[in-house]
Order: structure tokens, then sequence, then C-alpha cells
């Protein structure tokens, strides 16, 4: 058996990581107070309190990137945070377990992509050279020539959204899974000897005995709820639908790494973060409630 210094030694190295790459780095905040420059550094840099905020606020882009920010967290969580809770629901109902390895492993797939090559296949399917999507529909007689969708702001919200629905559901539901492997099977007989449906089945007994997880990863869910993404949009979005796609991370990154408003970013950063914390620390305290929390 370990010893307890033998113990000792191998967390240090987790937590010098964790005290260097996650808390260290945390002093750059700072320069959000402050017109940072590269060369003086943080000591040397003036300090102008909350200016980089005030201007974020009063800025022309404040209303879009704000708009587009919570437009799309609200429909990638609406949309997004019950389908893997649907798809572990309907893959506990299968009885052909080659049907269910087979549905399973499809659904997992996508998850172990990268959002470029995701990305890369989303273009080639709407593409209109030669795209699926576009002559399956031209196929069936619903358009008569091809539709550029990646270039038209009424189309973006939906493909993004069923992107990265399609690209996590799969993955997303083996925690749902393993939940529902743990609810007793003798609640099943008994509901089904008094003539429950699988339908009530799923509705009474089901769905609360796995409800402590739902809430769990819902409280993570909406404490993440500000961040629309970043890669998914970043690599299906273009300059022609900023006016939608546009959102606080893709802004933070143009204005700061390709503008080099340091400050600037990093307040804009600061300001999603606080608003992160927040919304953790309400659905936290309303999931209390019920008795199940993360603190």
């Amino acid at each position: 058996m370990l010893k307890q210094w033998d113990i000792q030694l191998m967390v240090i190295p987790a937590l010098l990581f964790i005290i260097i790459f996650s808390y260290i780095p945390m002093y750059g905040i700072l320069s959000s107070f402050q017109n940072y420059n590269l060369s003086k550094g943080f000591f040397a840099s003036e300090w102008v309190g909350f200016k980089h905020f005030d201007m974020f606020f009063h800025s022309p882009d404040f209303d879009r990137v704000m708009r587009n920010t919570i437009v799309i967290s609200f429909l990638k969580f609406f949309i997004g945070f019950p389908a893997p809770i649907i798809l572990a629901l309907m893959l506990n109902e299968v009885r052909r377990m080659a049907f269910k390895r087979i549905v399973q492993t499809v659904s997992y797939l996508p998850h172990f992509m990268s959002w470029v090559i995701v990305s890369g296949m989303m273009i080639s399917i709407l593409s209109t050279d030669n795209g699926s999507l576009n002559i399956l529909l031209m196929k069936l007689k619903m358009i008569d020539e091809p539709i550029n969708f990646l270039t038209l702001p009424e189309y973006f919200w939906g493909i993004l959204v069923t992107t990265n629905v399609w690209k996590d559901i799969g993955f997303g539901s083996i925690v749902y899974l393993a939940a529902i492997a743990g609810v007793n099977p003798q609640l099943y007989e008994s509901a089904a000897m008094d003539g429950a449906s699988r339908f009530k089945q799923i509705y009474l007994i089901t769905i609360p005995s796995i409800m402590p997880v739902i809430i769990i990863f819902m409280i993570l869910s909406i404490g993440d709820l500000i961040s629309a993404g970043f890669e998914d949009i970043l690599l299906l979005g273009n300059d022609g639908l900023r006016s939608v796609s546009d959102v606080i991370d893709t802004y933070v990154y143009r204005v700061g790494i390709m503008n080099q408003r340091y400050s600037y970013a990093t307040a804009v950063g600061l300001f999603k973060a606080v608003i992160s914390v927040a919304l953790l620390a309400i659905a936290n305290y309303s999931a209390r409630k019920s008795g199940n929390s993360l603190w």
C-alpha cells in the first residue's frame, strides 16, 4: 500500500500544475484596469480604473454582441441540454444489444472529431457546388437552384445549434445511460404489474431516478450559459455573418488578439466571467432547495 508520504509526493506535481497554469495567470486580470503596455509590464502600465468596461458598455458593438451571445447560448441550452437525456432514454428502451451498440458508437464518434473537421464536413454538405443538402432539396423539387446557406444570416443559428447537438449528443448521453443503469429493476417490475406502460415507467420512474444527475449538469450548463462558443462560431461564421455570429468570445479574439487591444479584451472577458459566476451561484442556490447542489 502507498504510504502517506508517497501520496503527498504524487499530489504535489498536480498542485504545482494548477497553481502555475490556473492561478498565476489570473494576475493578468489586472490589465483590464490598466492601459497595458507590453514593454512596461503590469507594474509600470497606467491605471485607468473601469475605463475599458465603460468603453465596452457604450460601444456600438455591445448590443449586437450581447444579443448574439444570449440568443445562441439559450438555443444551445434549451435544445442541446435535453438532447442527450432524450437519446439516453431512447437507447435504454432498445432491446437488441447489437443495434444499441452500433447506435451508441455512431453517436459517440463526432465528439472525438475536432471542430476543424466538423466544420469542414458542414461546409461541404451545405456547399452550393455538389453539396449533399442542396442536391437532396433539388431532387425533392423543394428548391430550383442551390442555396448558399453559410452566407445567409437567417440560417446561421439553426446550422450552428444543429451541428453542436450532432457533435455532442452521443457523448453527453453516456452519463445519463450510466445513471439509468443504476435504477432498481424491481421498480419497473412493480410498475408493469400495476399496468404502467413503458412511457409511464419512463415518466414516473426513470426520469425521477436520474433527476439528481440532471440537476447537477443543469447547474453546470447554466454557469456556462453566457459562453455561446468560440471554435464552432469562428469556423462556421464569416465576416458576412457578423451580425448574427459575433459573440463575446469571438469579439474578444478579434479585438484583443487581432487588434492588440489587450486591456479592453481582458475587461470584456472579465465581464463575461463575473456573469458566469453569478449565474452558477444563482443556479446552485435554486437547486439546493431540491437537495441537489454543487455546494
